[in-house]
């Protein structure tokens, strides 16, 4: 009788949730499955109805009718396109999945804001002309990327982890990037740019940090749960989904504007 080896243990579940002694433990539970499939639908129907979370046609409207500083516009701007921007909130839950301590969960959000805040400020101010298409599609693929990360698929798979931090920073500024090409589709006035640029992305930061104190809040309640080892596998699982759903979008958006 042959029996099956031992699954060895995995360093980034046992970094990052001690409580799993392995990999095996996500891809072997048929529950985490479940999850996945009841989960699945809903968040691929929230996603497809948040994906285009361009700027809407009257706050567009407003904005360019201002003609110097207008903080407060520019900082409700920011915090609202946060809070509707789906690819952005699914990527932070990644992130902060399986972080623990408090100050890993400032660590690594302050890398992706330090991220986002350069490419959002240099690329308005600079004008890069990138692809919003394209730039949105690697933001989709940051968030299957994370949920990859946290079901041990890149141990398991190559052996070997990337280095998380460095991912965060690097997506962030992605991320930043996306938000670039939103602002560059207004028409907006020099007279005030920096301060209403610097104001949006204020604004960005308190939508980022509102929403974040919900997902974190929400995992502290969960992680006390039985059911959390069990069906984290299945809500990665979702959230990498989604991201190719929000990666696949954006693909067909430039090929049939291209």
């Amino acid at each position: 009788m042959t029996t099956r080896p031992k699954a060895q243990g995995c360093r980034l579940c046992a970094r990052n949730a001690p409580g799993l002694s392995n990999c095996g433990e996500f891809f072997g539970s048929r529950r985490a499955l479940v999850a996945a499939a009841v989960l699945l639908p809903l968040l691929v129907i929230g996603t497809t109805t948040a994906l285009g979370h361009a700027i809407s046609e009257d706050n567009a409207s407003y904005v360019e009718a201002l003609d110097g500083p207008a903080i407060p516009a520019f900082a409700y701007l920011g915090a609202k396109h946060m809070v509707t921007g789906i690819d952005h909130l699914l990527f932070l839950v990644g992130v902060v999945f399986f972080l623990y301590r408090l100050k890993d969960v400032l660590l690594y959000v302050s890398l992706f804001t330090l991220g986002h805040s350069v490419t959002l400020l240099l690329g308005v101010l600079a004008e890069w002309k990138v692809d919003a298409y394209i730039v949105d599609a690697i933001i989709g693929l940051s968030v299957v990327y994370k949920a990859f990360e946290n079901i041990g698929g890149f141990q398991r798979v190559f052996g070997s982890t990337p280095n998380t931090r460095v991912a965060v920073l690097v997506f962030g500024l992605f991320h930043g990037l996306g938000l670039a090409t939103k602002v560059q589709e207004l028409a907006l006035a020099d007279n005030g740019l920096v301060t209403n640029l610097v104001s949006f992305n204020v604004g960005v930061e308190l939508g980022q940090f509102g929403a974040l104190v919900g997902v974190v809040g929400l995992l502290l309640w969960w992680r006390k749960q039985a059911s959390f080892e069990r069906s984290a596998f299945g809500v990665n699982a979702t959230l990498m989904a989604a991201g190719f759903v929000l990666t696949e979008y954006q693909l067909a958006g430039w090929f049939l504007n291209s």
